[in-house]
């Protein structure tokens, strides 16, 4: 098969050489955007008589034949022909004939490839934006109906002070509104045209790339030709994007792992996230929330891959840039899938309030109050802890909790307690007068969904 480059050279490159430079195996991922690409690129040819009408109408119709095939399925990509645009030029000189070599008149594959992963990473970045907020709104619809269902909250994963559980998933809807804001920033650089930058210095035909650039619905385009075709910040910047939300997806599916160990129990997953062992019959294994993690890890490695490929690449194209695609894909299918699969998560999972409510109740978590209440009525604070200190080290030594010491121990400690400290030893008061803004508080939480529910409308 010759190649449509070709005509300088006098040797063919062995099969397998042709195999190691080929991106087909990938780039085909990429099919759709190249012929809507190519549909905008003749059109301008058109607008700017570069191309007679007749062979407009022509090369568009044997693109619209093309992209027809390739949504069903139907079109065969060949190695010999190297990447997607050249398997599509290929496709449609065999269906329109020579007329179909005039396509890429005032183009190069250098332009040509760069506007299809603007436009790929168009589409992907607005359904990222959706499935974050599909995720946000299963996180909004648990915490509403939890909003009065108190935890252990922790810091170096101690028990810290109750904390509303609503409001401990709300703080991973609001992790998840700065990433969408993120995506959603960068969609200004992503929807740039660099088509008609040619390989790197324009061309000498009459094209107007805005043209082409308002056909594909882009707001502007790049203003240097070097630039246009050897700009990747914006898969980059979606990568960074992408790696921070996986971090977060990472450390909500490391609480629900612990969560739903055997030495928490405070959720269980539904059966259709969870797997079984082989060997072990009792098991029930958080499996979906432990790939996120894992996948976390994979997601980072095609950000740094990238930024280590263009780390010392002079202008324009180098052969180098073929590597920033594989990660890009890899990255769109990660990520849509963790945001799909935790939505699915978090919405079937069971909340065991029972379990949640035994532990507050069996912990000092309650501490803190005791401190405030205790500054509240005029004793300096670092007073109040050393006393409220003295007072947990007295309950380890008797194997009680606070809540268990008489007012006579209390007293004892301190003259400023009064017999409301009982009232205020409670998870459930405690919680609620956490009334601080952004806090724990039930009214708080509450005027936090209210805030999140106009977010995502």
């Amino acid at each position: 098969m010759k190649k449509l480059w070709g005509g300088r050279f006098t040797k063919s490159a062995e099969e397998w050489v042709d195999e190691f430079g080929a991106s087909i195996s990938f780039d085909q991922e990429l099919v759709l955007e190249d012929i809507e690409g190519s549909l905008a690129h003749v059109k301008m040819q058109g607008e700017c008589g570069i191309l007679s009408q007749e062979d407009v109408t022509a090369i568009s119709n044997g693109l619209l034949t093309l992209k027809e095939r390739a949504e069903n399925g139907e079109l065969q990509f060949s190695v010999k022909m190297e990447d997607i645009h050249l398997n599509l030029e290929s496709m449609l000189i065999d269906e329109i004939g020579p007329v179909g070599g005039k396509l890429h008149t005032a183009r190069s594959r250098n332009d040509q490839v760069a506007t299809d992963m603007h436009l790929y990473l168009r589409n992907r970045t607005k359904e990222v934006i959706n499935l974050i907020n599909e995720l946000q709104t299963a996180l909004l619809n648990k915490a509403k109906d939890n909003v009065e269902t108190i935890l252990p909250g922790y810091t170096h994963l101690q028990r810290a002070q109750p904390i509303s559980f609503a409001h401990h998933l709300l703080a991973y809807f609001w992790m998840l509104e700065r990433d969408k804001e993120r995506f959603t920033e960068s969609f200004k650089r992503i929807n740039k045209s660099p088509l008609g930058a040619g390989a790197l210095a324009g061309t000498t035909f009459p094209i107007k790339r805005e043209l082409s650039a308002e056909y594909l619905g882009f707001s502007s385009i790049y203003e240097n030709s070097l630039d246009a075709v050897s700009d990747r910040d914006f898969i980059l910047e979606f990568l960074s994007n992408s790696s921070m939300m996986m971090m977060h997806l990472s450390r909500l599916a490391e609480e629900t792992i612990l969560w739903c160990s055997q030495e928490f129990q405070f959720v269980e997953l539904d059966d259709a996230f969870s797997t079984g062992s082989s060997i072990m019959p009792q098991k029930k294994n958080p499996d979906m929330a432990e790939l996120i993690r894992g996948k976390t890890g994979r997601v980072y490695g095609n950000l740094f891959g990238l930024l280590t490929v263009l780390k010392g690449l002079p202008l324009a194209y180098n052969k180098d840039m073929q590597e920033d695609k594989e990660g890009m894909f890899d990255t769109v299918k990660t990520i849509t899938g963790s945001l799909k699969i935790f939505a699915g998560m978090i919405s079937t999972m069971k909340v065991r309030t029972d379990v949640m409510e035994r532990a507050v109740k069996s912990d000092f978590s309650n501490a803190t109050e005791l401190a405030d209440y205790l500054a509240s009525k005029g004793l300096p604070f670092r007073e109040a802890h050393e006393v409220v200190g003295q007072l947990v080290l007295t309950c380890i030594n008797q194997g009680c909790y606070l809540a268990d010491l008489s007012m006579d121990q209390f007293k004892e400690a301190n003259a400023l307690f009064e017999d409301d400290i009982y009232v205020v030893l409670q998870p459930y008061e405690a919680v609620k007068r956490r009334n601080s803004a952004g806090g724990t508080g039930f009214a708080q939480v509450q005027a936090a969904i209210v805030k999140a529910e106009s977010l995502l409308k």
